[in-house]
C-alpha cells in the first residue's frame, strides 16, 4: 500500500505534498523486515512446540526402554542368584560326600590294619594270660610320652607334676576322652634287668604302653612309625600325639588347642621348622644328606620333634603303609617326609613349643596361654628332674584346668 501511495505521489509530480525517493525506499524497507518479523513470530511456535512434543516422546520412550533394562536386570539377577545357590548347595553337597567318602576309606583302612595287626602278632608286649580288647574304645586324643629305660627320674617329674596319676589317670580317660601312656620298646635281650624294673614300674603306676619294639636312640623313627600303628590298633583317637619326656604339657589347653581342628580331616600339627640338613658327623647328622641336594640346604617344613599331632586318618595312613615309608635318622624328619604328596593341611602352632618361664608367662597374660613349653636350646626343658616343678608352678594351667574344659 505505501509503495502504491508512493507510486501515486511520484506521478503527481515533485510537489511539496509529495514524498521523497528516499522516504519512499525507508517505507519500503520497513515494511519488509516488519513483514519478516511476524512471519517468523507466527512459524516459530509451531515449531517450537513440535519440538518439545519430540523432546516428551522422546524422553518417554527412553523411560519405558530403562524400565524395560531393569526389569530384565531384575530377572537376571535373580535367575543369577537360583544359580549361585544351586552351585554353593552342590558345592556344599560334593564337599560332604568327599569328607564322608574319605571316613569310609579311613574307617576300613583302620580295620584293616586292625586286622593285619592281630594276623602278624599284637605290637604290644602283653602279660601272660592277657589280651588287648578288640572293640577300640573311642577316645578324644591319645598321647604317648615317648622315654627311655634311664629316664625313671624324668617319668617321676612328669607324675608328680602335669600327668594325672592312678585312678584319675583312668577318670581322666573315661570322663574326658584323654589317654596318656609313657611308650617304651624292650632290651635287646626280653626279660632281661632293664625290662624287669619297666615291669616293677608298670606295676606300680599302670601307665605304659610297652611296644614291640628293641629300644635305642638311633631307632626313633621305627619306634615312632610302631607306636602309630599301635595306638591305631588300641584306640579311635581324634588326634594321636608325640610328646618327649622332657617338656611341660598343660593337658586342657592342648584339647582345647585340638578341639578347634576337629572339623578337618588330615592335620598335621606343631611347630614348624626347616633346619639345616647337617652334613658332617654331629648330633642330628643326616646319613642320607645327598638326598636333599647340595651341602647348606634345608629339610622340608616339618614340625619339631618335642610335640606334634596327627589326625586319625593320618596315623591310620602310616599304620596301613609302615611296611613302605622310609625312615631317615631323625624321626621328626621321618614323620614330615611321610606327607609330602599328601593332601594334609600342615597347622602351624606356636602355643606348643613356649619357652620355659617368664616366656610362658608373658604369653599367658597376654592372653596366648601355652599348650607346651621346654627350651629350645636344650631341645627339651634343661635339667628337667630338677625344673619340672617349677616350670609347672610358673608355666601350669593349674590342676582342675583339664577338668573343667569342655571338649
Amino acid at each position: 500500500m505505501a509503495v502504491m501511495l508512493g507510486s501515486r505521489q511520484l506521478k503527481g509530480g515533485g510537489g511539496n505534498g509529495g514524498l521523497s525517493r528516499q522516504w519512499v525506499s525507508f517505507f519500503c524497507v520497513s515494511s519488509f523486515i516488519l513483514g519478516v518479523l511476524v512471519v517468523n513470530r507466527f512459524w516459530d511456535v509451531p515449531q517450537q512446540v513440535d519440538v518439545e512434543e519430540d523432546t516428551l516422546d522422546f524422553q518417554s520412550h527412553q523411560k519405558r526402554e530403562l524400565e524395560q533394562t531393569t526389569d530384565c536386570n531384575k530377572k537376571a539377577r535373580t535367575l543369577l542368584s537360583k544359580k549361585e545357590i544351586f552351585l554353593i548347595k552342590f558345592h556344599k553337597l560334593t564337599m560332604n560326600l568327599d569328607k564322608t567318602i574319605s571316613t569310609l576309606e579311613m574307617q576300613l583302612a583302620s580295620a584293616r590294619a586292625a586286622k593285619a595287626g592281630n594276623q602278624e602278632g599284637s605290637p604290644v608286649i602283653t602279660k601272660p594270660g592277657t589280651e588287648h580288647s578288640k572293640n577300640r574304645e573311642k577316645v578324644f586324643y591319645v598321647m604317648g610320652i615317648m622315654t627311655a629305660f634311664s629316664s625313671r627320674k624324668r617319668r617321676d617329674s612328669i607324675r608328680s607334676t602335669w600327668m594325672p596319676k592312678g585312678e584319675n589317670l583312668k577318670k581322666l580317660e573315661t570322663e574326658k576322652g584323654i589317654v596318656m601312656r609313657f611308650v617304651i620298646g624292650h632290651s635287646e635281650t626280653p626279660g632281661g634287668v632293664l625290662d624287669r624294673l619297666i615291669d616293677a614300674e608298670e606295676k606300680q603306676h599302670n601307665d605304659f604302653l610297652k611296644l614291640n619294639h628293641v629300644e635305642g636312640y638311633h631307632q626313633l623313627s621305627t619306634k615312632t612309625q610302631i607306636y602309630f600303628k599301635t595306638v591305631v590298633a588300641l584306640w579311635d583317637a581324634d588326634f594321636y600325639i608325640k610328646v618327649d619326656d622332657d617338656v611341660h604339657i598343660n593337658p586342657g589347653m592342648l584339647g582345647s588347642t585340638l578341639a578347634r581342628q576337629r572339623s578337618k580331616p588330615r592335620v598335621y600339627m606343631g611347630c614348624m621348622k626347616s633346619g639345616p640338613v647337617l652334613h658332617k658327623r654331629v648330633k642330628y647328622h643326616e646319613p642320607e644328606h645327598w638326598k636333599f641336594g647340595e651341602e647348606g640346604n634345608k629339610y622340608f617344613r616339618h614340625a619339631t620333634g618335642q610335640l606334634y599331632v596327627i589326625s586319625k586318618d593320618l596315623a591310620t595312613y602310616i599304620s596301613v603303609n609302615r611296611h613302605i615309608l622310609h625312615r631317615y635318622a631323625n624321626e621328626d624328619i621321618s614323620l614330615g617326609s611321610w606327607f609330602i604328596g599328601l593332601d594334609v593341611e600342615h597347622i602351624n602352632d606356636q602355643t606348643l613349643c613356649c619357652g620355659t618361664a617368664p616366656d610362658c608367662e608373658w604369653k599367658a597374660q597376654a592372653g596366648n596361654p601355652c599348650a607346651a613349653s621346654f627350651d629350645w636350646s636344650c631341645s627339651g626343658i634343661c635339667k628337667s628332674v630338677e625344673r619340672m616343678k617349677e616350670v609347672h608352678e610358673r608355666c601350669g594351667e593349674g590342676d582342675g584346668a583339664v577338668w573343667q574344659s569342655n571338649f
